[in-house]
């Protein structure tokens, strides 16, 4: 499996990181977008209790089924593989006909730029700030990158979007893990009662 070497930073503003990027001739990859995804899992949750889940994620452009683990939450604490498949339904009618359960659906809005090969995703989830994910083949190129977009390293968020969401609810990474939907409607009763 491939580590993924990434580091997220909270609470960003859209706009001034846009025009950051620019200054330092970043190239948009694609605008923001709506990603819609599935989230999967045996019944008995084995996956989760390695930390693994599969995703069926459809990116505007491109449809992708991923097995990701989070190992710690490090810098390379979390690994993937990831194939692009052509048809979203179609995938995740498959996981499900072999024995898999739907444990959540999630939306997204994402905007993808790249400097220097490094990926930047400007991603927005429900109830939380936009943030930023710094993404590369290695931790050199992550850290040159969060230095030139002038980001405090000492911020950096590793892992999955759970750490993000328990800024701001209180929330643990188990309960975050068994939402059956994240989407971009108003912020349900049962989250405003464990707002910070």
């Amino acid at each position: 499996m491939q580590i993924e070497v990434e580091a997220k930073f909270p609470d960003t503003d859209p706009d001034s990181l846009r025009e950051k990027l620019k200054s330092l001739g970043a190239t948009l990859e694609y605008p923001e977008v709506l990603m819609r995804r599935k989230v999967f899992d045996y019944e008995d949750r084995r996956l989760e209790k390695i930390g693994g889940w599969i995703r069926v994620r459809d990116e505007g452009n491109k449809i992708t089924l991923t097995y990701k683990q989070l190992n710690d939450r490090t810098l390379h604490g979390t690994k993937e593989v990831e194939v692009i498949v052509d048809d979203f339904d179609k995938t995740c009618e498959l996981l499900l006909a072999i024995g898999l359960k739907l444990r959540s659906y999630q939306e997204t809005r994402r905007e993808k730029w790249k400097l220097n090969g490094v990926e930047i995703t400007i991603d927005t989830w429900p109830w939380i700030p936009t943030f930023v994910e710094v993404e590369a083949t290695d931790e050199a190129s992550v850290r040159k990158a969060v230095e030139l977009l002038g980001f405090d390293w000492s911020q950096a968020r590793h892992g999955s979007v759970e750490n993000i969401y328990q800024m701001h609810y209180d929330f643990s990474d188990e309960e975050i893990d068994h939402w059956e939907s994240i989407t971009f409607i108003p912020e349900p009763e049962w989250l405003l009662a464990k707002k910070k």
